[in-house]
C-alpha cells in the first residue's frame, strides 16, 4: 500500500464517521483538527475504524503520529505493509 492509499484510507474513515465534513481541500501536511471540527471522540473512532476495518493498533502513546495526513501515511503505511496489504 503507497502513501497515498494511506491517506485515502483515512479520508475513507473521516468521511465515514464525519460525513458533513468537506474533504476536498484538505491539506496533508496541516494538523486534521486544525482543518476540520474533529473532537477528540471523532480521532478515536478514527483509530477504532484502523483497527476494526484493517487490523492496524494504534497504542496510544502513537496518536501523535496520527496528526495530519502526511504523518498518518508515515506512520500507517509500514504497518499496512507489514499486514501484506
Amino acid at each position: 500500500m503507497t502513501k497515498d492509499d494511506c491517506k485515502q484510507v483515512v479520508l475513507d474513515i473521516i468521511a465515514d464517521i464525519a460525513p458533513d465534513e468537506d474533504l476536498s481541500n484538505v491539506k496533508p501536511d496541516v494538523r486534521l483538527r486544525d482543518q476540520l471540527e474533529l473532537d477528540s471522540m471523532d480521532f478515536l473512532d478514527i483509530v477504532m475504524e484502523l483497527r476494526k476495518q484493517h487490523g492496524i493498533e494504534v497504542p496510544e502513546a502513537d496518536y501523535m503520529q496520527l496528526a495530519s495526513l502526511d504523518s498518518c501515511a508515515e506512520y500507517l503505511t509500514p504497518k499496512f505493509t507489514a499486514l501484506g496489504k
